[in-house]
């Protein structure tokens, strides 16, 4: 038995960053709990160049909160207060990480160089490469080292303890298992939940492989959720999981599929394009408009991801881009203008597509040396990937579970996001939500407010058995969130998958069986209630997708642009065992008392944490 004042399960970005302000803030009593400290996805994972999004701090570009609130809000389906706080907070979470030594690039004056991201109207977006998220994680690591804040590695959390208290639900703990199968519970006044996103639910996924995420543990206690069915996919590497977006499509692979053995390999996306120039025209163009997304699928480069899909789920059969080769019938001069001025810009006027990856971004090509893939040799495989979820835990505007006190989701688990969102808001959204965590924490429960010694006495060692067979997603799980929890949705077929779900977690009560089944009712809902195609997520039926494509099972169903008002909340009900789910209108961007003397006023007396 153990206790902590504040317990923080996760080890990624945002669970680092929580431990060091909760520190600042004067909370010294705190644990890391992690699988280890390199199983994170932040540590991980990255992109071509991989973005943190913020305030513009360059230039005479004017900006501010309000202005970059609004591009956070006006995708759809996110609360107005949440973007605020996103945008309010984006250079002072920016500055933490400058401080402790992440080395963003600046100009000889000192200012911050920014540039356009998707869903981006200013040059908001900043970089330090492909890695940006690992630079900010081992910055926040060397500080958690210096300030002394202890961290359990090797333990897997197993359970939330919840307890009810005057009426409202609150966190009292968690236990865990250790690598040997032992029950571990740690009594905490408080939980920073920094789990990361579902990326171990799905079959075809680009998170790392040692990552699973833990969103059911949360779910399992009943806490509430918010936009589940608004994830992003996309073309990704499988062998080693790495997004296939900017430079590694806009040199123009060539893309061939195979049988599951390897063999008859054929470049099966011609057919589909009316003119070659057209069909290499749109593979550039998926370096820009990398994640599938619906409203790209009739005239966008997002019809290659469904014909990617269509190859590997539904034929069966392996895909792979070829770098050492041109695609069939390429040539230079039939590329649209966009796609022809960039690669002569870049100076990328040569023979093969490897050699113009060499001359736009040899970094791109290192990479997948570095983890045994020589593109000069082999061939790349990739699949249509899930790559982020931007629903999750619901929070309020100091990332505190809506519904069960003293449960901070922070990071990917937090759904924080609505239906689409700025390219690096996420990473802004896990370092804000430590803040506000740790701000709150610290002001509101700082002291020890349950007997401990009464919640340990009740504390009962459960069937260690039934917790060791919860740490791994059953393969069941996975195949069925890829094939229906995807970037397809078909009504009919959600039915069926609900079911099997609902029913596979009645027999193994396996928190990521919950969760997949949390999910996949949520999307079934979301098409019941009539929401359409948006984002990431195609729901069938309506205008054909393509003319040589099933229209029966390849339409669009256009979109009900009135749910972007909304916002979709899910609960599991631990005691009845029910799923729920309702629509709730999205809070508008507050107008705010900006008035020096009332603010002062308000933040001495404490009244901004009531």
């Amino acid at each position: 038995m153990q206790k902590v004042h504040t317990l923080i399960i996760g080890s990624g970005a945002a669970g680092l960053c929580a431990a060091v302000r909760l520190h600042a803030e004067g909370i010294d009593d705190i644990l890391i709990v992690t699988e280890g400290l390199d199983q994170s996805t932040s540590v991980n994972t990255g992109s071509d160049k991989q973005t943190y999004y913020k305030l513009s701090l360059c230039g005479n570009q004017t900006d501010s909160p309000y202005e970059t609130a609004q591009s956070l809000f006006e995708n759809g389906s996110m609360h107005g207060d949440l973007a605020l706080v996103e945008a309010a907070l984006s250079t002072r979470a920016f500055f933490h990480l400058v401080n402790l030594g992440v080395r963003f690039p600046t100009d000889k004056f000192g200012q911050f160089a920014g540039y356009k991201t998707d869903h981006d109207p200013r040059q908001r977006a900043a970089s330090v490469g492909p890695y940006t998220s690992r630079d900010m994680c081992l910055a926040l690591i060397k500080q958690v080292k210096a300030l002394q804040i202890p961290v359990c590695e090797h333990l897997s959390c197993v359970q939330i303890l919840k307890r009810t208290e005057q009426g409202e639900d609150r966190v009292y703990g968690a236990t865990f298992l250790d690598e040997n199968g032992k029950w571990i519970p740690i009594l905490s006044e408080n939980i920073v939940f920094a789990v990361g996103g579902p990326g171990g639910l799905y079959e075809a996924s680009v998170y790392p492989q040692c990552h699973k995420g833990g969103i059911g543990l949360g779910l399992a206690i009943g806490a509430e959720a918010q936009n589940l069915p608004e994830s992003q996919f996309g073309i990704a590497s499988t062998k080693f999981r790495w997004n296939v977006s900017g430079s590694y499509m806009q040199v123009i692979p060539k893309f061939v599929s195979t049988d599951q053995n390897g063999q008859h390999p054929r470049e099966f996306l011609q057919t589909y394009f009316d003119s070659s120039g057209e069909l290499h025209s749109k593979i550039f163009l998926k370096g820009y408009q990398w994640p599938f997304d619906v409203r790209k699928v009739i005239e966008g480069s997002s019809l290659i991801d469904i014909l990617v899909y269509i190859e590997t789920i539904e034929h069966q059969r392996r895909v792979f881009l070829d770098y050492r080769e041109n695609p069939q019938a390429f040539r230079f001069d039939r590329l649209w203008a966009e796609a022809y001025r960039y690669l002569e810009n870049s100076g990328a006027i040569l023979d093969s597509p490897i050699e113009r990856l060499e001359k736009m971004n040899p970094n791109a090509v290192r990479l997948y040396a570095a983890n045994g893939i020589d593109l000069h040799k082999e061939m790349l495989e990739v699949a249509v990937c899930a790559q982020h979820n931007n629903g999750g835990l619901a929070g309020t505007i100091w990332w505190e579970s809506t519904n069960i006190k003293h449960f901070f989701p922070i990071g990917e688990v937090n759904g924080s996001h609505g239906i689409a969102r700025p390219g690096g808001s996420a990473l802004n959204s896990g370092q804000v939500g430590a803040f506000r965590a740790a701000e709150r924490i610290a002001k509101c429960y700082r002291g020890w407010t349950f007997d401990i010694d009464a919640a340990a006495s009740q504390l009962r060692i459960p069937d260690v058995s039934v917790l060791r067979s919860g740490r791994a997603v059953p393969d069941s799980v996975r195949r069925r969130m890829s094939q229906f929890g995807g970037m397809v949705r078909r009504s009919g077929d959600l039915e069926v998958a609900v079911e099997e779900a609902r029913r596979q977690f009645r027999e193994d009560k396996n928190p990521f069986s919950l969760a997949h089944a949390v999910y996949l009712d949520a999307i079934l809902y979301a098409i019941h209630s009539g929401v359409g195609s948006r984002g990431s997520g195609l729901a069938v039926g309506g205008k054909p997708v393509h003319p040589k494509l099933d229209k029966n099972r390849w339409s669009l169903q256009p979109e009900n642009k009135s749910f972007r008002e909304k916002v979709l909340l899910s609960r599991y009900d631990p005691e009845t065992g029910e799923i729920s789910h309702r629509w709730e209108p999205r809070r508008p961007i507050p107008e705010t008392n900006l008035w020096f003397e009332t603010v002062w006023q308000e933040f001495q007396e404490d009244k901004i944490y009531q």
